[in-house]
């Protein structure tokens, strides 16, 4: 079953709430290579993904998905293999807040990093790099991609924060939001009870005979 709009809204709203590592207790799959991190602060998104396939130096396929994209998009964009040119930077945060995105996950160096920051523009990337593409014809957009290792599809819920990225189906989103919440909400009654001395061994209910097996 598919969800349909107003369900995929309501896993993103709840998502939202959501840190990517608490996520990670309970899933294994679809984060992103950890050196595809945030330029800066504490931002959070989730949005649906726009995807992105990029030559190393054609620009054009970039530039059509900011200009189609809508409102609240993630724009995901696979280098394929390429870690020197840089596809984003002034121009195109510019371009993306014109256009209301949520933020940008890059498979590759950025430029502008100070501007981008500035913006307050959430771009993930691989860093920084002076070389840029150049405006040449080339790429797609929508369909699947790989990005940081991760298969991506026009559709797919982009859940991102100031640990990485993870991407998931959006049919699986909520009810992996809600038990990541069950768990967040748990966590400072948890941190209390060490605080008032009890031992971490304990409370996971550990014994000797854990570490032989």
């Amino acid at each position: 079953m598919t969800l349909d709009r107003t369900g995929t809204s309501e896993a993103m709203h709840r998502l939202a709430a959501v840190e990517t590592a608490t996520i990670g207790h309970v899933l294994s799959h679809g984060f992103m290579d950890p050196a595809i991190q945030g330029l800066g602060g504490e931002a959070r998104i989730c949005g649906p993904a726009v995807t992105v396939a990029l030559p190393p130096e054609g620009g054009a396929a970039l530039a059509w998905a900011v200009s189609t994209a809508r409102r609240g998009d993630v724009l995901v964009v696979d280098r394929q293999g390429d870690a020197c040119h840089a596809c984003w930077g002034a121009v195109m945060t510019e371009a993306a807040l014109a256009v209301g995105l949520a933020g940008i996950v890059i498979d590759g160096p950025v430029t502008d990093a100070a501007a981008i920051r500035a913006s307050g523009l959430p771009v993930w990337c691989r860093g920084r790099s002076p070389l840029t593409i150049k405006r040449r014809p080339g790429g797609r957009v929508g369909g699947t991609i790989r990005c940081g290792g991760v298969t991506v599809r026009t559709g797919d819920l982009v859940l991102a924060d100031e640990n990485g990225v993870l991407v998931l189906d959006p049919e699986r989103a909520f009810a992996l939001a809600e038990e990541a919440l069950t768990l967040q909400e748990g966590e400072p009654a948890f941190i209390a009870r060490l605080r008032r001395g009890e031992r971490l061994a304990d409370l996971y209910g550990l014994t000797r005979e854990d570490l032989d097996r």
